[in-house]
Order: structure tokens, then C-alpha cells, then sequence
């Protein structure tokens, strides 16, 4: 498990050294990796790393789809949180071959966050064949 502190109501930050940094401490050299993220509020995603403007563009387009304030029912106040966390989904799985997360090059995982600032968990399940 990883503990992640965000710093804003919505943000995605990139966790792939995170998953790297585990897939290798815990030797697996073939097989997957699945990130989990267990809120209702959060999401994980795999999107380019490259470029922070796509990062941008994704969160300001989510908003204007699904704006902070709308007329929402939920009581809590955070509707617009659950909508996003749903469509970014809860888990991405990444297959792992030589030791090595087998990711595109210009592909990172982010643990998206739409009801920050906030303590995450990120639950990360190693498949070794």
C-alpha cells in the first residue's frame, strides 16, 4: 500500500516512480501490476507524462463537463467527485516484463484526486508469472 498526501480540491499526480520503486523492491521480473485506488473520489488512470498541459486540459475539461457546483442531490456536497472518480475509473493494471513497467513512452499512472485535499491509498496487487 501507498500512502499519498494531495495538496488541491483536483489534481492528478503521477505515481509511476511509486510503482516502479515497489515492483522492484519487491523483485518481480514478469507479470502485472494492478493499481488500486479504494475511494469513491479519487480515480487512477495511465495518460501522457510528457507534457503537464494534457494534465491541465484533462482537469479543466472534466470540470466544465462536471462542474464543482451544479444541481446536484448528493447531501455531501461532493457529486461532481463521484461522477469524475467514476468515469477515470478505480484500478489500471500494467503488465511488468524484465523488471520493468511496461509502459509507452510518454505514459505515466496518476492517481487522480477530485475531493482534496486529502489522505490516499493507492493498493498495488503483483501477479508474478
Amino acid at each position: 500500500m501507498i500512502e499519498i498526501k494531495t495538496t488541491a480540491p483536483q489534481q492528478m499526480l503521477d505515481i509511476t516512480h511509486l510503482v516502479r520503486q515497489e515492483v522492484q523492491s519487491q523483485g518481480l521480473k514478469n507479470g502485472l501490476v494492478t493499481v488500486f485506488v479504494p475511494h469513491t473520489t479519487a480515480g487512477v488512470t495511465i495518460n501522457e507524462n510528457a507534457d503537464p498541459d494534457v494534465v491541465h486540459d484533462i482537469l479543466s475539461t472534466l470540470e466544465r463537463a462536471f462542474p464543482t457546483t451544479g444541481p446536484y442531490r448528493h447531501f455531501e456536497g461532493n457529486s461532481h467527485a463521484h461522477i469524475k472518480a467514476s468515469l477515470m475509473g478505480a484500478s489500471v493494471t500494467v503488465p511488468v516484463k524484465g523488471g520493468r513497467l511496461s509502459l509507452g513512452t510518454w505514459q505515466g499512472i496518476y492517481l487522480c484526486e477530485f475531493d482534496g485535499p486529502r489522505t490516499r491509498r493507492v493498493e498495488l496487487t503483483l501477479l508474478g508469472v
